[in-house]
């Protein structure tokens, strides 16, 4: 198991690690519009592979495509790190995210084949807190990095960890020979589904820069998006085995449960993104100050988990931990959207920490009542669509804030950036202002620094004048992002109070599989709350 965590930690760090790191990388590489790709294309691509490698590994076995996973994932992190343009880093991030996508499927089924249900739980627990780790040490080792030696070793950090992981799996996991049983895997639905993905994705972080908001170009690639997406679900409706099946749609809490998930999703994670860069931009941070910011959102996710798990477990009740969970979180992201130049970084920590308090709870929350809302039979494949929802918000919700960023900037810095202002400067030095990357480096360029020291507007010197435009130009354009994330935060809220409450089941044995006619889809009875005995379930 050590192997399996070791991989496991390697693709979930490599979600979180690079967002201290991006502000260097754009002002390294260029390519601001490029933000969210780089998250973007990890998501996408670890989403859209995790099905068809969790049935091939069901299949053919888990061992084989567990150490394939590793090598793509290891070998695009070695690219990753040579990257000398943003387009190729988007490139071998999308390639390292269909070995993250192998690795971690698998993580969670090798745990499966291991031990049976009696002794399973401790061991995911053991996962859960590999995630937890990810996530507080992901951002604070991605800034120490940064800082104190480069960027690219963000990545190759990976190496290292991921060769010790490769040799302890070859040694110690046992071959795992399959089911024997012939899948008909769905190949069209991923397929479908990543053309339907891919074009609305575009839609939203091209629209601004490459075409405008509403123009031809715009409504193509979502008409593009929309018609693949029809043929998604025309597929799924016929395939012998959909990667989704759409009759649990049927059901009011699976659906109302996978909403939320698909909002939070978008909302936590692409605001926890821009986070790093609010620090940076506007606080005037160092990376390894930015990586340390996003630790209480962290620590407070993981704590309000877990005791939102054992206050479940004894009472049986969850919609009104549900409400309370989602209020929390709206209140955290209002608050985000409040901060502007006079925010202190104790500030930025306590709105973290409440909009962490109402994530970390609402998640786990929303498992148990899907998970219950179905019969057991069903566990493994609504489990892994939970996933898939939340996944897919975070690639859409990393790939709009991007887009809202970029566009925003576009029209701030020229904004704050008044000809009084930046008449005194050279051409070139306005060019250099005007330019985000400069002010995402640590070091001014030579030339402006002396221009900006030796030239006064109005008594005020331009060393002062000019940065503190430009911070607020990116406050601005952040503002939007969280208050975008608070907005769906409100949804999130309605949605909640839709859902009726089914008391938790206390054995697996409670459903059964009704015909697709029932008006609640597929199901019977109360379906799944997994009792201590049962050891985390099957």
């Amino acid at each position: 198991m050590s192997g399996v965590l070791l991989a496991l930690l390697l693709s979930a760090l490599d979600q979180t690690i690079v967002s201290t790191a991006m502000p260097r990388i754009i002002a390294d590489l260029g390519g601001l519009n490029y933000y969210s790709w780089v998250f973007t294309a990890y998501l996408l691509t670890s989403t859209a592979s995790m099905p068809v490698f969790g049935k091939l590994s069901d299949l053919y076995g888990r061992r084989q495509f567990m150490l394939l996973g590793a090598v793509v994932f290891l070998a695009a992190s070695a690219l990753c790190g040579v990257a000398h343009s943003m387009p190729f880093l988007v490139v071998m991030r999308g390639v390292q995210g269909l070995g993250g996508g192998a690795m971690m499927v698998n993580a969670f089924s090798i745990v499966g084949d291991l031990y049976p249900p009696a002794k399973r739980g401790k061991w995911q627990g053991l996962t859960s807190t590999t995630f937890g780790l990810a996530s507080v040490v992901g951002p604070a080792l991605g800034g120490y990095l940064t800082d104190n030696l480069s960027w690219r070793w963000v990545f190759y950090v990976n190496l290292p960890i991921g060769a010790i992981a490769l040799i302890v799996i070859l040694l110690t996991l046992p071959a795992h020979a399959g089911s024997g049983r012939r899948y008909a895997i769905d190949y069209l639905g991923v397929s479908t589904m990543v053309a339907a993905i891919v074009p609305l994705l575009l839609t939203f972080v091209w629209a601004g820069d490459l075409f405008a908001w509403f123009s031809a170009p715009f409504f193509g690639l979502l008409a593009l998006g929309l018609t693949a997406g029809a043929g998604f679900l025309w597929i799924e409706s016929r395939a012998a085995e959909p990667i989704l099946p759409l009759n649990l749609f049927r059901n009011r809490l699976y659906s109302g449960g996978v909403a939320i998930m698909f909002l939070s999703g978008m909302a936590i994670f692409g605001v926890s993104v821009y986070i790093p860069l609010f620090m940076i931009s506007v606080l005037g941070s160092s990376a390894t100050g930015a990586g340390i910011a996003t630790i209480p959102m962290s620590v407070s996710m993981s704590l309000a988990s877990t005791i939102a798990g054992l206050i479940i477990s004894r009472t049986g009740r969850y919609k009104v931990h549900l409400i309370c969970s989602a209020i929390l979180m709206v209140a955290g992201f209002l608050l985000l959207s409040r901060m502007s130049l006079q925010t202190t970084t104790l500030d930025v920590y306590r709105n973290v920490i409440i909009a962490g308090l109402g994530t970390g709870a609402l998640m786990p929350i929303v498992t148990i009542v899907i998970q219950n809302s179905v019969p057991y039979q069903l566990l493994g494949t609504v489990t892994s669509s939970i996933q898939f929802f939340r996944s897919i918000g975070q690639t859409i919700g990393v790939a709009i804030f991007g887009s809202i960023v970029v566009t925003r900037l576009e029209t701030e810095i020229p904004r704050q950036l008044t000809p009084d202002l930046i008449a005194p400067l050279s051409p070139a030095a306005v060019n250099l202002v005007r330019n985000p990357r400069t002010w995402l480096s640590s070091v001014l360029p030579e030339q402006l620094q002396r221009e900006l020291a030796g030239a006064t507007v109005h008594g005020q010197s331009l060393l002062v004048a000019v940065p503190h435009a430009l911070r607020d130009a990116f406050s601005s354009s952040l503002h939007d992002v969280f208050l975008i994330g608070g907005a769906l935060s409100v949804i999130i809220v309605l949605v909640v109070l839709t859902l009726h409450e089914v008391p938790l089941r206390k054995s697996n044995l409670e459903g059964v599989i009704l015909s697709s006619s029932h008006d609640e889809g597929v199901i019977a009875a109360p379906a799944l709350a997994l009792s201590a005995d049962d050891g985390g379930g099957d």
